[in-house]
């Protein structure tokens, strides 16, 4: 009987110890839900004809209803990784046309609940006017603006918010925000005037130890308008690997700047990565196991969903139908006519009508002699017939300015060579520089470039050739200037180009030319407005665009690539795999 009696009382400390555990025990599960280089993509129907199915938030929100309604609106973080203010007509209608109203983008995340945004380097770019009304108007309902390694000149504070502290699923949780560390090689110091940026590392790490000091959050969030980068610490645009390899205390990191959907888990953090355009959004759920109120283990798990476009919230897409009008009716203004089909992927083979009217446009300011220029649409088409001032962002989607370089003559050619040996390569399989991946949906080989096609500049007033038999570095023969005059390596000559690329933007200045600063050196002879605004006076001027006023070769001189018996049907090639 006593045998039994001390079974039963062991068993019964048994019950009570599992009951004990059970009542000082719970699991809580956080989903992190994270947008990032939306870029605009705010409405499922395009501007041309109303045809719907594009990505956009839209199909994000549709994707938010069903993981509320299932986890619980109190258990969902909604985050975005910046980049959101340019890239589409909507962005840019609400941030230069409609200055009055409260900005579409304000309406948008509010209505859609997200908890905080990062600064990206293009809302940087909107400039002042900008991204400081933003600010306020987030703020004021609420939303948070963060981007601490923005520093003040004046006081050595953040110029934004720096960090944002949730209580959600039942955990407090931080949130720190990142603006990308190398704006200064992109953009003009007007754009962010009153501030400069400082690298990641090791700022990310001091903010993480004194929020953790201050407010002892359940969970560590790092957000950073980042590429995902290797992980070797060798490209200060690309920090996230680089942080998530040496951060203590966080649990996840969030990048993007790089469009490259990742994921990947480090120890017991992880981080991940969405892509662009509203195409995907990273999502992390966060476990933490609670006893007493406290938490005793975490685990991370990351994935990145595929949105898909036909399935959109229709009563957000109703409540924002105005907007999308406006934006419409903007957009579908006539400017001028269009003689011929344009491609932008012609550039990537030799002269084409795309570039050449880049080039004419920045070879019309009075100090221009040599013009570098880039397809900034990989694939776009602008077709013959009426112009509207939406053809505008396909020819030039981003607001770069017009900056005017004094270069040397041997500058230039290094810039050339540097420039085609992103883009071309020594004739084996391939002259173009393009890579096979598995397309993740078949798992058929899908062809693309190795560089980004944003960086292949090539130059008007010259005539030059491009060899392609030979290596790196000897490829380009600078014949003479548009016009038949003699080019020389010691002469200086002036350069129209881009704000970004003046600003060291894909390194083809302080890697390819080997000049550190223009700006410091004093090199910027002249300053003109954003391009695309410029093409778009050139097209009221001239009324129809055609070869004429748009390839004069006395103007943009000629290049090509030789020997053309191997180059031409090689590249052909190439180009049939990628398109």
């Amino acid at each position: 009987m006593r045998r039994l009696n001390r079974i039963l009382s062991v068993v019964t400390a048994a019950v009570m110890l599992v009951m004990t555990v059970a009542v000082n025990a719970q699991e809580r599960k956080l989903h992190v839900v994270s947008t990032g280089d939306v870029h605009g993509a705010w409405f499922n129907k395009n501007y041309i004809n109303g045809a719907g199915e594009r990505n956009s938030l839209m199909s994000v929100k549709y994707y938010l209803d069903n993981l509320r309604a299932e986890a619980g609106e109190e258990n969902v973080l909604l985050l975005d990784a910046g980049d959101c203010l340019q890239g589409d007509n909507a962005a840019y209608y609400y941030n230069y046309v409609d200055t009055t109203s409260v900005h579409l983008f304000s309406r948008l995340v509010s209505y859609m609940g997200y908890d905080a945004i990062v600064a990206g380097n293009h809302d940087i770019e909107t400039g002042h006017r900008v991204y400081d009304r933003v600010d306020a108007e987030l703020a004021e309902a609420g939303i948070p603006l963060l981007a601490a390694n923005a520093v003040r000149n004046d006081s050595g504070e953040p110029y934004f918010q720096p960090y944002a502290m949730f209580k959600k699923a039942g955990l407090n949780v931080a949130v720190l925000g990142f603006d990308n560390a190398n704006i200064k090689a992109w953009l003009s110091e007007s754009l962010w005037s009153g501030m400069h940026f400082v690298s990641l590392i090791p700022c990310v790490q001091k903010w993480v130890d004194s929020v953790v000091d201050r407010h002892n959050p359940d969970v560590v969030i790092v957000v950073v308008h980042s590429g995902t980068g290797k992980g070797d610490g060798s490209v200060i645009e690309s920090q996230g690997l680089d942080l998530l390899h040496s951060l203590r205390g966080v649990d996840l990191v969030i990048a993007a700047h790089d469009h490259a959907p990742y994921t990947v888990k480090y120890g017991k953090s992880a981080l991940m990565n969405g892509g662009a355009k509203a195409s995907n959004v990273s999502h992390a759920v966060i476990t933490a196991d609670m006893r007493k109120g406290k938490v005793k283990s975490k685990s991370v798990d990351v994935k990145v969903v595929r949105m898909n476009k036909r399935n959109i919230d229709t009563a957000m897409a109703a409540h924002f139908e105005a907007d999308y009008n406006k934006v419409r009716e903007f957009t579908n203004r006539k400017v001028g006519s269009l003689a011929m089909d344009m491609f932008t992927r012609d550039a990537y083979k030799g002269m084409s009508d795309y570039t050449n009217l880049v080039h004419t446009v920045q070879l019309s300011v009075p100090e221009a002699q040599i013009s570098f220029a880039a397809p900034l649409t990989f694939n776009g088409r602008v077709k013959a017939g009426e112009l509207v001032f939406n053809d505008m962002f396909t020819i030039y989607p981003f607001e770069n300015q017009l900056f005017v370089v004094r270069m040397k003559g041997c500058e230039i050619k290094k810039y050339l060579e540097f420039s085609y040996n992103n883009w071309i390569q020594t004739p084996g399989e391939h002259v173009l520089r393009i890579k096979s991946t598995p397309d993740p949906r078949t798992n058929s080989p899908r062809w693309s470039f190795v560089g980004r096609p944003y960086n292949f500049d090539s130059a008007a007033g010259l005539v030059y050739t491009v060899d392609v038999t030979k290596q790196a570095g000897e490829r380009v023969n600078i014949i003479s200037l548009a016009d038949g005059s003699a080019f020389e390596m010691d002469k200086e000559y002036n350069v129209a180009m881009t704000s970004y690329r003046a600003n060291g933007g894909g390194q083809l200045i302080p890697l390819g030319a080997g000049i550190k600063d223009v700006e410091a050196e004093g090199r910027v002879v002249a300053r003109y407005p954003e391009i695309r605004d410029m093409i778009y006076n050139f097209v009221l001027k001239v009324g129809n665009l055609d070869k004429e006023n748009t390839g004069d070769r006395k103007l943009l001189g000629q290049w090509s690539f030789i020997p053309a018996e191997i180059a031409d049907p090689m590249i052909e090639a190439d180009m049939n795999l990628i398109f």
